[in-house]
């Protein structure tokens, strides 16, 4: 088959400071046939989206260097050795890129009609009128909903979703001979990722182009790729077609990354990650653990008919109430774990802030211990406080970067009054550190030294600082990579054994939901459509909504048949 883009003993570095340099690429080979869909797949840091970068010319230049030896061509190219100006005309019209973060990527003080637009004159020399025709022509063909209005919206005034078709949009404006889609459907919603996997694959046949679909999860191209280059620490590790890598896959790292997610056929006492398949530990019949709610369970938190509205402005003077939350119940044994499961705007996360009093709440209860959380005074509060805790789903964001860790964990210990003196407390902290596998030179070092799975760690054991009783994990492992989302459920499982701690588990992660949790609540549109046993809701849910969520979960390989199921 013939290749539309070769690459051949790419190398790739970078300056660490004037005496060293870290080898990110280690003479990767690859190719991307014409009319295909190729899947990069590894772990962060494997070098699948500096490759990436390399090809669209968008490195660093003062600290990247490229080996004189390596080869990238395109359509018989030389791409490395092209001017600045021929590169810039390449870039944009044969060969397009959509990146993971679409807020990121598209400027927030323009439109995105003006955004798509720009392409247009830039690269084929429309004039206003002709690019916004081809521009409303674009959304439409990427399925956004009433384009004459959106094509004027700004991307903050769009759902992910949307920011997302409006990034394929962009990239598809000027018919490019090579898509790269680098994470493309990272922390959407399960239905949206669905639906932004179908939107690249029906483009793809539709203009004939070839796509290079970069991803932590094997199970998410499964569906759509032609061929798989599985990546770890800058190097190949495997090759094939999909149906030869998903159904009969020769690498111990690729065996791994298809059996780090959590099965919907079984939940395993404890899930497998990749040093488990490395180091040869895995055991052949793995112990399985129970799951659901029993009468005698005691009950922590009872909530019940729990309200939320926010109240938005509707014309020059006018307002209008948006009910996020509508009469919702439910309630939490001890040492138990609810999965809180529904799209972008379900209301989840509003259920579990205002449960926080992040959110002030317009009706309901919320009783613990049978005090009414949503009642009680604010003085009164200060002391379940500590009790209940949550964990963001951007650590990074949520740790302060002016303080190491160490600070990050005797603060809120200082607040609540925690420990005799700040010996026992710096003492505390790091036996926390160590409970979540931080070493203990973790304690002097800041949060941007630390990887997304690290920095989720210290997030967690900043909140076990408090001693809670209650955790709200709020899409906390949905950016992670698989090996690292595992090692993570891992620890909130064995937290939770040893502290008795419940859990409200809010994620659109279908899989995740289902093997942590015992009790899972589907929300719609601020709304319980529908709550049972995680096992019965899955084997036999009830509402057509949660039957959509179900059927757009990713579909594995069933690694026996070598079939996509």
């Amino acid at each position: 088959m013939e290749s539309l883009l070769s690459v051949r003993d790419l190398r790739i570095a970078f300056r660490v400071d004037r005496k060293n340099t870290f080898e990110a690429v280690k003479g990767i080979s690859f190719d991307v046939p014409r009319n295909a869909t190729v899947a990069l797949v590894g772990e962060s840091g494997s070098g699948k989206s500096v490759s990436s970068l390399a090809v669209m010319g968008l490195l660093p230049r003062d600290t990247t260097l490229i080996d004189p030896a390596s080869r990238i061509e395109f359509d018989g190219r030389d791409v490395l050795h092209l001017s600045t100006g021929e590169r810039r005309a390449l870039c944009g019209k044969e060969i397009a890129m959509i990146f993971q973060e679409p807020m990121s990527s598209l400027n927030p003080v323009f439109t995105v009609g003006f955004q798509i637009g720009e392409v247009l004159r830039r690269h084929l020399g429309m004039n206003r009128r002709q690019a916004r025709v081809r521009t409303l022509e674009l959304l439409d063909e990427v399925g956004i909903p009433d384009p004459a209005t959106k094509i004027d919206a700004y991307p903050n005034q769009m759902s992910g979703g949307q920011q997302q078709r409006v990034m394929i949009a962009m990239a598809i404006a000027c018919e490019p001979k090579l898509l790269i889609a680098d994470e493309p459907t990272t922390a959407l919603d399960v239905t949206i990722q669905k639906q932004i996997m179908a939107l690249i694959a029906q483009l793809q046949r539709k203009h004939r182009m070839s796509v290079l679909f970069i991803t932590h999860d094997l199970g998410l191209v499964g569906e759509v790729a032609d061929h798989v280059i599985v990546m770890r620490h800058g190097e190949v590790r495997e090759t094939g077609t999909a149906r030869q890598v998903f159904g009969a896959p020769q690498d111990t790292y690729t065996q791994a990354l298809l059996h780090c997610r959590p099965p919907l056929d079984a939940r395993p006492l404890r899930l497998p990650v990749i040093a488990d398949y490395m180091n040869g530990q895995l055991p052949p019949d793995p112990p399985q653990r129970t799951r659901g709610y029993t009468p005698d369970d005691e009950i922590v938190l009872d909530v019940k008919n729990l309200q939320k509205s926010f109240w938005l402005r509707d014309g020059l003077f006018g307002k209008r109430e948006f009910r996020a939350v509508k009469d919702v119940s439910f309630q939490l044994p001890r040492g138990k774990t609810l999965g809180v499961v529904g799209e972008s705007g379900s209301g989840k996360t509003t259920v579990g802030l205002t449960l926080l009093r992040l959110h002030k709440a317009t009706g309901g209860t919320a009783l613990f211990e049978g005090r009414d959380l949503i009642a009680m005074p604010d003085r009164e509060y200060h002391a379940y406080k500590r009790r209940i805790q949550i964990i963001f789903q951007n650590p990074y964001a949520s740790l302060n970067p002016r303080f190491t860790v160490g600070q990050i964990l005797l603060e809120p210990m200082r607040l609540h009054r925690i420990g005799a003196d700040d010996a026992e407390r710096v003492a505390l902290a790091q036996a926390l550190l160590a409970r979540v596998g931080l070493p203990p030179e973790a304690f002097h070092r800041y949060p941007h030294e630390f990887s997304g799975g690290q920095r989720q760690r210290i997030a967690i054991a900043r909140c076990l600082t408090m001693k809670p009783e209650i955790l709200v994990c709020d899409e906390s492992v949905s950016a992670l990579d698989v090996s690292v989302q595992a090692q993570v459920l891992n620890l909130l499982q064995d937290l939770q054994d040893e502290f008795g701690l419940s859990y409200i588990f809010i994620s659109h992660d279908l899989s995740v939901v289902k093997y942590i949790s015992d009790r899972v609540m589907v929300m719609h549109q601020g709304a319980v459509v529908e709550m049972a046993d995680a096992d019965e809701l899955y084997r036999n849910p009830q509402h057509p909504y949660t039957r959509s969520l179900l059927a757009a979960i990713p579909r594995m390989v069933d690694a026996g048949q070598g079939e996509l199921r």
